[in-house]
């Protein structure tokens, strides 16, 4: 496999599902939904989307800014 140099790997223990970054914006999102009920699948669809919308660049970069992702990209001369 080559790897694009504009790409760092960083790997992570299997089965944890903590470190991957996507799991926090899941875990946000989940909090403005827990208590709605939705007609069907498409509302839901809607609420998602407006919520991902009014998601700031400041709310993602701190809910998937962990500090080993931040320091490999410092070490990596990215950030």
């Amino acid at each position: 496999m080559q790897i694009p140099e504009n790409i760092i790997l960083l790997f992570q223990p299997p089965h944890s599902p903590e470190l991957n970054p996507i799991e926090r914006v899941w875990e946000h999102l989940k909090r403005n939904l827990k208590w709605e009920l939705f007609d069907n699948l498409e509302h839901l669809r809607i609420k998602v989307a407006e919520l991902l919308a009014q998601l700031t660049s400041e709310v993602a970069a701190s809910l998937t800014g962990y500090d080993f992702i931040l320091n490999a990209l410092s070490v990596a001369n990215i950030f």
